[in-house]
């Protein structure tokens, strides 16, 4: 058989290569840059966003850090989030943000986002919500993270041949289908078809009645998701 070259096994590897100097500052200086990141990205830093970040020291190494910043009164610490403990920090535009949007009440607004990406708090921050059939979500490349008012709703996996529901809402879910449709058009490439969810065949009927309210298109095989 013929052989096949490395570059053909792993296209995305492929190029030339150049051995990255090491980062310039004391490793006080990183920490702080790494810490500023971190409340850059997330907005609201807490121990499960750091631990999703994989950063190197975990999250005593930040801890330390952000106690530093809040002692300098460049960012505060407080309870800003339910359920995820004291040692909670963010910006003061963060922290007056959150206090305005609650006094706004609960949002409606639906967002779709990479299921890696920061803006999803769920499997990072936050748990994700528990699952009705085998399949659990996860924070991968390629997989798809519906909001709704605060809540995760739908999680499209990688590849897009199941997806999981979280909510009872016949309304709440075709708006968020609509949202993923949506998303899916955004990212190009190819249209995935929904096969499964929580499990169950997408052809079923009181599931396909479902999809067909949000737009999605029968195929022989299940549900395309996207135009």
């Amino acid at each position: 058989a013929r052989p096949m070259r490395p570059d053909a096994l792993l296209p995305t590897l492929g190029g030339r290569w150049t051995l990255a100097s090491k980062p310039a500052g004391s490793s006080t200086e990183r920490a702080a840059q790494v810490a500023d990141a971190l409340l850059a990205r997330y907005g609201v830093v807490t121990r499960g966003s750091v631990v999703a970040e994989d950063v190197p020291g975990g999250f005593h190494g930040v801890y330390q850090v952000l106690k530093a910043f809040e002692e300098a009164g460049h960012t505060r610490r407080g309870y800003f989030v339910d359920g995820l403990g004291a040692a909670q920090f963010a910006d003061g535009p963060v922290v007056d943000a959150l206090r305005a949007r609650q006094s706004g009440g609960v949002s409606e607004a639906v967002a779709t986002v990479p299921a890696v990406d920061p803006a999803n708090p769920f499997g990072a921050a936050l748990p994700w919500p528990e699952a009705r059939g085998e399949h659990r979500p996860t924070r991968r490349v390629g997989a798809l993270t519906t909001i709704a008012s605060g809540r995760c709703v739908l999680h499209l996996e990688r590849g897009g041949r199941s997806l999981l529901t979280f909510s009872d809402d016949e309304a709440v879910l075709v708006r968020a289908l609509e949202s993923m449709a949506d998303a899916v058009v955004r990212q190009g490439g190819r249209r995935r078809v929904i096969e499964t969810v929580d499990g169950r065949s997408s052809l079923e009927p009181d599931v396909a009645a479902l999809l067909e309210r949000a737009g999605l298109r029968r195929t022989p095989r299940g549900f395309r998701i996207g135009h």
